[in-house]
């Protein structure tokens, strides 16, 4: 009985590290991107005070050539044509400062609310019934299908249920922010009188979702359904393990448009 319990405690402390890494490192690129943007900032604001001196030299330049009588034509139209080129470049630069201001606030807007979500969700991370996350830029919530649906089924089971009801708890604290509930399924092929492939599989357990989110009290405009089936996977499917990681259901916290890059006018 020793020789069976201890390989189970090292998997079971292995699967424990490696979640906790999981989380490390998505929470260590979240700031690693906040500062990147940070940096940039500073390199822009260094490009305008060095074009504003640049702007002052030029004036004092042109000043001094307009007392002076033996300026040329040509020489005066130069500075000029350099003035009106650098307050250009200075406008240019203002504007991808004011972008990055919005980017690193929109950056800094996501990184509070993963906070939030996290220290709201904190048990059932812990209990590595839950795990939240960024992916495609989008902070996901993150539920083993094996945790909600018996095999091949969209029926909630009861330890699901009970799972789920606390999720919804959680969430109403964002019930102002719009979610899309995805399920995914593994490579497996499945086809049944109920299910004729796995794109009806993952879009009914997503269904299946909302319906109980809806009905334990989250606005329904708020929430959509989705099914990838297995187009959207996270590991190998090749392995076991691969494919209890892609059998899942995420919940995604739709962004604000105030919180995507700002968009480049359509050329005319």
């Amino acid at each position: 009985m020793r020789t069976l319990r201890t390989p189970l405690l090292i998997a079971a402390l292995a699967l424990a590290l490696t979640g906790c890494l999981a989380k490390k490192s998505t929470l260590d690129a979240a700031l690693a991107k906040n500062k990147d943007l940070e940096a940039q900032l500073a390199d822009e604001r260094k490009n305008v005070a060095d074009r504003d001196n640049r702007i002052k030299g030029l004036e004092d330049e042109l000043g001094a050539t307009r007392g002076d009588l033996t300026t040329t034509d040509a020489e005066r139209k130069r500075k000029e044509e350099e003035l009106a080129r650098t307050q250009a470049e200075k406008e240019a630069t203002e504007a991808e400062l004011a972008e990055l201001r919005r980017q690193k606030e929109a950056a800094e807007a996501r990184l509070a609310s993963y906070r939030a979500l996290q220290e709201r969700f904190k048990s059932l991370v812990d209990a590595g019934t839950l795990e939240v996350a960024f992916r495609n830029g989008q902070m996901t919530l993150k539920l083993p299908s094996g945790v909600l649906f018996p095999s091949g089924s969209a029926d909630l089971s009861t330890a699901g249920k009970t799972t789920l009801q606390q999720v919804t708890e959680a969430l109403m604290a964002f019930k102002d922010r719009r979610f899309l509930v995805a399920g995914h399924t593994d490579s497996d092929p499945i086809k049944t009188r109920k299910f004729k492939n796995n794109w009806f599989l993952s879009t009914a357990r997503a269904v299946q979702v909302v319906d109980f989110m809806v009905e334990a009290g989250f606005p329904a405009d708020k929430l959509a359904a989705a099914g990838y089936a297995d187009k959207d996977p996270v590991a190998d499917n090749g392995t076991p393990e691969g494919k209890e990681l892609n059998r899942r259901i995420e919940i995604i916290l739709v962004p604000d448009l105030s919180e995507l890059p700002q968009l480049a006018e359509e050329p005319k």
